[in-house]
């Protein structure tokens, strides 16, 4: 495996990193518009946490991002147990390394040290059966979200 790091995004120069990766998977490759794929969570002070995975050589290679508290009510249905994963992009290159394991459990992680019980999460369908390896549960029907099928899941954490 590429020796990787993850981490929680500390300062601006890591935001920007985690943003590089999610212009060039979502923006660029999945022609997602640019004014759907930020938002107000991905400012300071909002309760996110962003996590990046680098290459030991500084190369930003993955991120993924853990809405929690009030950031997180319209993706929970309110519960404040449960914490909404999301964002999770691994720039093409760097696929089937485990890096999307591994933020995932990055984020599953931060979501613990924050209290949380359960973490959802909106998966683009063709991506349903990475999830469930990891213990996610698909609910509900099948929608769109910037014109892309998706499923809501859950896990608890234990």
């Amino acid at each position: 495996m590429t020796p990787v790091v993850v981490r929680v995004a500390e300062d601006p120069t890591d935001r920007e990193a985690c943003f590089a990766v999610r212009r060039e998977v979502f923006v660029v490759e999945q022609r997602v518009p640019r004014e759907l794929e930020y938002d107000a969570h991905d400012e300071p002070g909002a309760d996110a946490v962003q996590v990046l995975a680098l290459h030991e050589d500084g190369r930003p290679l993955g991120t993924g991002r853990l809405l929690y508290g009030p950031s997180a009510e319209d993706r929970t249905g309110g519960d404040p147990t449960v914490g909404a994963l999301g964002r999770l992009a691994v720039l093409g290159a760097a696929r089937g390394l485990g890096i999307g394991v591994a933020l995932v459990r990055a984020i599953e992680d931060a979501a613990r040290a924050r209290g949380l019980a359960h973490v959802d999460l909106h998966a683009q369908t063709h991506a349903l059966g990475f999830y469930e390896r990891l213990g996610y549960e698909a609910y509900g029907q099948e929608f769109q979200d910037a014109g892309i099928p998706h499923r809501a899941m859950r896990r608890a954490l234990g």
